[in-house]
């Protein structure tokens, strides 16, 4: 089990320049987990990709689905308070250290483009590259 970030599900789901890496990731480790603000977070993308024209709101609603289904039951709640130690103790953004936290609650590593998140979470973020190379 891995947890993914927003960016990785969303280059899971829509057509781009990591998809194939994630899809990669994925084919290593099909079971994705990810805290229960990635929906909000993956909503806001497919938003932007309808207000700018790249699709429209019937695959918007297709790309929902296949997300859904991706990360299935998985979607966890994690405690604010920690959420917020990590933020604070990382730099990183409270959004960021939501899937942090999980990763730490789970045991697991969190799969990321994320630059400033590969730096504040060293011991639990790792690169989608650098992880298939494990």
């Amino acid at each position: 089990m891995i947890v993914a970030d927003n960016t990785l599900i969303s280059y899971f789901t829509i057509d781009g320049e990591f998809t194939e890496e994630a899809v990669a990731v994925r084919r290593k480790d099909p079971i994705w987990a990810a805290p229960l603000l990635w929906r909000s977070e993956f909503l806001n993308v497919l938003w932007l990709y309808v207000q700018q024209d790249e699709f429209g709101l019937d695959l918007a609603f297709e790309h929902i689905d296949l997300a859904e289904n991706l990360i299935g039951g998985r979607s966890y709640e994690v405690a604010p308070a920690e959420v917020l130690r990590l933020a604070v103790d990382s730099e990183c953004t409270a959004y960021d250290s939501h899937y942090a936290a999980l990763a730490h609650q789970l045991e697991v590593h969190l799969v990321t483009h994320d630059d400033e998140v590969l730096e504040g979470f060293p011991e639990a973020a790792i690169h989608p590259k650098d992880f298939l190379e494990k």
